[in-house]
């Protein structure tokens, strides 16, 4: 859309950046794919999806594979994390903690941390059980108002970061910012979160099986200063929330504050 100096609309930019992220998303997440996949996982039209692959091979960021007609990115992705800071130790203290809880209790255990307007998973336990419906590898996303890692981390990050999410999600119309919208006026769920100490989503909308499972998520805080969430996902129809909270919460609750002592005091995975 156009405006009266024949420029483009802020919110048509918005919406052609949000795409061609998703182009490079899906490129980066598959390693390499077909147009056609690409479109299905980015959630766009066919002729939009190879507009952006163009472009995006005209700018080094993906190439097409010589011999098929598949695309897979290029080294120069890499210049993109530039200053990025990596949560490894996060993921490498964690570890043994959620595959210690993970076999006590049964459900696969997760760590997320924040990336952007989204929760990324850094490590899970789903391939350690059997009571799980997909393997979500590291990388996997969620809206950050949309899921219960997401949540709690909105409830406790400082607020001013808090405000500046809540913003920058409120510029972009989707189902998965909804909630944001509404956060923004009424900080009653946020403060409920943050008495409770954590998060729950009943029948989460945004995984690879839409409603079948729920989850509940607790803060982890390395020195006092929040850096992800532990949840713990399980079968929505075999178990209410509030049962899953009575039974599993305390024992979620002291394995996240285990993994934020010893990352506050610096221990390493190979001397838990």
């Amino acid at each position: 859309m156009k405006n009266e100096n024949g420029e483009t609309a802020p919110s048509d930019n918005i919406r052609a950046l949000s795409r061609g992220i998703a182009v490079l998303q899906a490129i980066n997440n598959g390693g390499s794919v077909r147009m056609m996949d690409i479109s299905r996982e980015a959630g766009i039209p066919y002729p939009t999806a190879c507009r952006i692959v163009a472009t995006l091979t005209e700018e080094g960021l993906i190439e097409r594979e010589p011999a098929r007609k598949r695309y897979r990115p290029t080294a120069l992705v890499q210049t993109l994390s530039h200053g990025f800071h990596n949560e490894s130790g996060l993921v490498a203290t964690a570890r043994p903690h959620i595959v210690a809880l993970c076999k006590k209790v049964g459900w696969p255990i997760s760590i997320a941390t924040r990336v952007g307007n989204r929760m990324m998973v850094r490590d899970s336990t789903h391939h350690l059980t059997s009571l799980t419906l997909t393997n979500y590898a590291p990388g996997f996303t969620l809206p950050l108002a949309g899921c219960s890692t997401g949540k709690v981390y909105l409830a406790f990050c400082a607020e001013e970061e808090r405000h500046d999410l809540l913003f920058g999600m409120n510029q972009i119309d989707s189902s998965g910012n909804r909630l944001a919208k509404m956060m923004t006026y009424d900080d009653g769920l946020i403060n409920q979160i943050r008495a409770d100490g954590y998060a729950m989503e009943a029948r989460n909308h945004y995984t690879a099986n839409p409603g079948k499972t729920s989850s509940i998520a607790v803060p982890i805080f390395d020195n006092g200063k929040l850096i992800g969430a532990m949840a713990i996902i399980i079968f929505a129809a075999a178990m209410k929330l509030d049962e899953a909270r009575d039974k599993f919460l305390p024992q979620l609750k002291a394995t996240a504050e285990e993994v934020g002592r010893e990352l506050s005091q610096g221990v390493s995975a190979q001397e838990v």
